[in-house]
């Protein structure tokens, strides 16, 4: 009998440890995640690095790419998960693919300065009559720049004059060559910018001048957004994500060199310049009703300046994800 019972016992214990290690029954294989080089994604290189150790609470696969034309096609045809795109992309996947997307956090506040190698710039004033060197033309960069300079009492067409290029690097070039230029570049290009430059300096933030016009809106640079399909399927798995992510940002802010040599190793930007930036690429995490809040305010105001730049309309209450 006794023998009987330490079977039967061995037999139950066996059986539960073999059901503890399984995993859910809707739990993914991996969840595939997208980033682009530069600001937007490195808030989640800690989150990289715990996924590689073996840590992270879901099974993560990490892809950085150069560009988001490279990531929008893969997160619509099923290939990735979640990716961290441009602000306005995100409203625009929503409004082209017949809402298979979702807003699931900001990532990155704004991240463009205008800068000098002179010190005429002390305020938006100072800017009449310049010229202005910026690239981005068509796109969030000019809209952003064209709002913020109207919204100070300057006309962009008339009181400047507005000199676009296609690269910020074809701007540093300028710069080097020519004394008391002014241009609008984003980071990490301003920092790369000062490392050749010596005397360049940041003379506006345009987030903070955005902030100041107490527009009810907040300027974004870049955000998370998941196919609606995986988070209709994986509500557990994406808020153990959500949590990680955050966790992630916030070691980022707090730990520059460590996080820089990580940013580094993931390929996203070089650890000196990373170090340097990362206190003005405005790393940050919104979800749920705050990040409602700043992405309708801040859509709103593209909305205006051109419609195709959100996709054609404001995303409706489903865009945004609640936990």
């Amino acid at each position: 009998m006794k023998k009987t019972l330490s079977v039967l016992l061995t037999v139950v214990i066996s059986t539960l440890l073999l059901v503890g290690c399984q995993k859910p029954a809707n739990a993914p294989e991996e969840i595939r995640i997208g980033g682009l080089k530069g600001p937007t994604s490195m808030g989640m290189v800690q989150l990289m690095e715990k996924a590689e150790e073996g840590k992270a609470a879901n099974n993560y696969t990490f892809t950085i790419y150069g560009s988001a034309d490279e990531v929008t096609p893969k997160l619509v045809q099923g290939e990735l998960d979640i990716v961290a795109v441009p602000a306005n992309l995100a409203a625009v996947l929503y409004n082209n693919t017949n809402k298979a997307v979702k807003l699931l956090a900001v990532n990155t506040l704004g991240v463009n300065y205008i800068v000098e190698n002179g010190n005429e710039i002390q305020t938006f004033a100072d800017l009449k009559g310049k010229t202005i060197y910026a690239s981005g033309k068509g796109s969030v960069p000019e809209y952003i720049l064209r709002y913020l300079l109207s919204e100070h009492g300057i006309d962009p067409d008339k009181d400047v004059t507005l000199n676009w290029k296609p690269e910020p690097a074809e701007i540093v070039a300028i710069m080097a060559q020519s004394p008391n230029t002014i241009a609008m570049l984003p980071q990490p290009y301003v920092t790369v910018a000062q490392n050749q430059l010596e005397d360049l300096r940041i003379a506006l933030d345009l987030t903070k001048a955005w902030d100041e016009l107490e527009n009810d809106s907040t300027l974004i640079t870049g955000v998370l957004v998941v196919r609606s399909e995986f988070a209709d399927t994986y509500p557990e798995q994406l808020a153990a994500f959500l949590d990680e992510y955050k966790a992630s940002t916030e070691y980022v802010n707090a730990n520059i060199p460590e996080s820089a040599q990580l940013i580094d190793k993931f390929g996203i930007v070089k650890a000196d310049v990373a170090e340097k930036a990362i206190p003005y690429c405005n790393i940050t995490y919104l979800d749920g009703a705050e990040m409602k809040a700043a992405m309708e305010g801040y859509l709103g105001v593209l909305f205006e300046q051109n419609p195709k730049s959100v996709g054609g309309a404001l995303p409706e209450a489903d865009f945004y994800y609640a936990r």
